[in-house]
């Protein structure tokens, strides 16, 4: 009995025995049927790049064999056979450069139209102070150049700033004055021959070829009637206020003129004061601009008073001897008007025809519409190229928009102020965009081998001895 358990115990030790022996030939078997599949996936790989790469690996040869021992904590990794997802990209890259383009454009271009839109809506709530200003700055313009001579005979600062000042605005006032005085003497004469104008024009529709019948005469001048008739209560209104106009005007006369005396007398340190306002940065550039714009602007003025002052004598003299009525009233109306490019020459050339016309008759009319257009062609051809010169050249499309939008904005004074306002502009844009380039050539570093020896100036050979 005692040879049982002896057997028994050999008996497990031989089991145990194949058991670690089973192990381990199964371990050997696994590591050989990974070491061939490796070989395969390699061997692939391989004759794929010799192919060209045109074969894409296959993703089972590459796909990890689930052992089932995954801890719970971790997400398994997607099978390589799954469809491939595309990465998102990154949404600026995305949005087609012209579209940045004109996003980029855009919203600059809202921010200053809502600069200039909140500069219009300050301007408009003082326009009169505003107005009064520039209107100060083109007196000024005019009359500065007195106060330089004056200065150079020795005359104190401030007397020759009192004595042009006071001269100018006599002389302002006595035009006003004339105007005013003939206007009043003459109006009585005035009526009678615009009603025999009339009478007679209604003539010569009668019988001109027109076929222009009495009933239709008199139908117009019978909606002329009730048109006044309807708007009697805003002919009234009106009237009402003018007296707040005519206090606004001595209001704005009273500024100007102020302004006008201390833009004479402390111009230059009124300059400086302003360019402490502009940042450090862009102050040498307006510092350079700012003489340039006064100097357009002084030509501009002085030039539209000599080029006014010769349309007006020579119009003038056209139609008195034409012997149409208030010659010299309406002479003074085309100096004016002159101050308002194209526009004020075509209104003052239609008053003066149409003055003609109801007083003189249609041979007259004619008549002063060619002298109008002479005088104005010369003045567009030959006298503003060369007394305006270069200084103020501004397009006539330029000068039609801007006298149009300032008439728009302010009125007749809008108007007036436009073309000088654009000329001033394109001055310093232009002044800027070469002071702009001129630093950005100080700023880049100096050229420097074949380049330098190309831009390098070349010094004149001296000319052999005679």
């Amino acid at each position: 009995m005692s040879r049982v358990p002896q057997w028994l115990g050999r008996v497990g030790a031989g089991l145990t025995e194949l058991g670690d022996r089973l192990d381990k030939r199964r371990a050997e078997v696994e590591r050989e049927t990974l070491e061939d599949s490796d070989g395969f996936g390699a061997s692939e790989d391989r004759a794929c790049a010799g192919a060209g790469g045109t074969r894409a690996a296959d993703p089972l040869a590459d796909a990890p064999e689930d052992t089932g021992s995954s801890t719970p904590d971790q997400v398994p990794a997607p099978p390589l056979y799954a469809p491939a997802v595309a990465a998102r990209p990154d949404p600026s890259a995305a949005v087609p450069w012209g579209v940045r383009v004109a996003a980029e454009a855009g919203w600059r271009l809202l921010v200053l139209a809502g600069t200039v839109w909140v500069l219009m809506r300050v301007i408009s709530a003082v326009q009169l102070v505003v107005l009064a200003f520039v209107a100060a700055l083109l007196i000024t313009a005019l009359l500065q150049p007195t106060v330089a001579r004056l200065r150079k005979l020795g005359v104190p600062r401030g007397l020759a700033t009192a004595l042009t000042a006071i001269l100018g605005f006599v002389i302002m006032g006595l035009v006003g004055w004339f105007v005013v005085w003939q206007v009043m003497e003459n109006i009585d004469n005035l009526s009678n021959q615009v009603q025999d104008g009339i009478d007679e024009l209604r003539k010569w529709l009668l019988n001109s070829p027109f076929h222009v019948t009495d009933k239709q005469i008199n139908e117009i001048a019978k909606n002329l009637r009730e048109a006044i008739g309807a708007n009697t209560d805003q002919i009234t209104s009106a009237g009402l206020e003018g007296v707040t106009v005519i206090v606004e005007a001595l209001t704005g006369i009273l500024l100007t003129m102020f302004s006008t005396l201390f833009l004479l007398y402390d111009g230059k340190r009124i300059w400086e004061w302003t360019l402490k306002l502009v940042p450090s940065a862009a102050r040498p550039g307006v510092a350079g601009a700012g003489p340039r714009a006064w100097r357009t602007l002084t030509a501009y003025v002085r030039g539209t008073v000599i080029v006014a002052m010769i349309d007006a004598i020579f119009i003038g003299l056209g139609i008195y001897f034409l012997d149409v009525p208030m010659a010299v009233p309406l002479a003074v109306f085309i100096f004016l008007f002159a101050f308002i490019p194209l526009v004020g020459a075509v209104v003052s050339g239609a008053l003066a025809v149409v003055v003609a016309l109801v007083t003189q008759g249609v041979f007259t009319a004619v008549m002063v519409l060619a002298v109008v257009l002479a005088v104005q062609q010369i003045e567009g051809h030959i006298l503003q190229p060369f007394i305006l010169g270069r200084a103020v050249r501004v397009h006539p499309l330029a000068v039609v928009l801007s006298v149009a939008a300032g008439g728009m904005v302010a009125g007749i004074g809008g108007a007036v102020v436009a073309v000088p306002l654009v000329a001033v502009t394109n001055t310093v844009v232009g002044y800027l965009r070469s002071y702009a380039r001129e630093a950005a050539l100080r700023q880049s570093p100096p050229p420097h081998g074949a380049t330098a020896t190309d831009v390098a100036p070349v010094q004149p050979s001296p000319s052999p001895p005679a």
